[in-house]
């Protein structure tokens, strides 16, 4: 089992990405906590997980946002799991605004979770991983950090600052044997799909343009589990120990970053 023995920190783990991820990591033989705020729906995942093995899954209650609330569950999630190797970030929200009408309470939001989140959870993870002589931790960045994105302005600039921070702590963090690295993916997920909800049909079909329409295996979304997970054991296992600072899309061919 490739991560038979790894001690797996994974947030947004109630849905999506989240939890294909936990998914992946427990049939790969790790011991994973699982954060969320839908405590119940992350909570019984976590336990299904357990259940199947051959891993661990548990679940404990975070906000990335709130830097208390991160200290204090994975100080919760390190001492039960004994150490930390590996941190897997997906969580994350969307919010659809063009830029002329981006409010200033949506800006505040995604940045308040995609980017303070992101630099929270990274920085308490790191601190524990020093102890345990090094460590991975996965980002999830977004094509709309990498392009005009009409109708998500206020994601697309806070995807844009993951990528950034992503290669900025990569570069600082090598020297404590800790790597750094982005998943760029492009998955059917409940955000996509709810994004597609408040969207109209205009919306979407201008959407199908710009993204489905250039994935090239396929011309669709691909499957979390099957097409995700195995990527996400890659980057928490040893075999991507001289790997860090990059941007990895896993898109079906939609983007090339540079």
């Amino acid at each position: 089992m490739e991560l038979e023995g790894k001690r797996i920190i994974v947030t947004g783990s109630a849905r999506g990405m989240g939890e294909a991820t936990l998914r992946s990591y427990v049939k790969a033989g790790a011991h994973v906590i699982g954060m969320d705020v839908n405590d119940d729906t992350g909570a019984a995942l976590a336990e299904e997980a357990n259940k199947a093995g051959p891993g661990k899954a548990s679940y404990l209650h975070v906000d990335i946002a709130d830097i208390d609330s991160v200290e204090s569950a994975f100080s919760r999630a390190v001492e039960a799991l004994g150490g930390l190797d590996a941190l897997a970030h997906p969580a994350a929200i969307q919010r659809s605004s063009d830029a002329s009408n981006v409010t200033v309470d949506d800006w505040d939001l995604m940045f308040a979770v995609n980017v303070r989140g992101t630099m929270i959870t990274n920085q308490v993870a790191h601190r524990h991983m020093k102890i345990s002589g090094g460590g991975s931790i996965i980002n999830f960045g977004s094509i709309s950090g990498q392009r005009p994105e009409p109708g998500a302005a206020a994601y697309s600039a806070a995807k844009g600052a993951v990528h950034s921070w992503t290669r900025t702590a990569a570069g600082t963090w090598g020297a404590d044997n800790v790597r750094v690295n982005a998943i760029l993916p492009a998955m059917a997920t409940p955000m996509y799909l709810e994004a597609r909800a408040r969207s109209d049909e205009a919306g979407n079909e201008a959407a199908y343009w710009m993204n489905q329409r250039t994935i090239a295996m396929g011309g669709e979304y691909g499957d979390p589990d099957k097409d995700l997970g195995p990527v996400m054991v890659f980057f928490a296992s040893d075999a991507s120990r001289f790997i860090t600072g990059q941007l990895i899309p896993v898109d079906g061919g939609q983007t090339s970053v540079r």
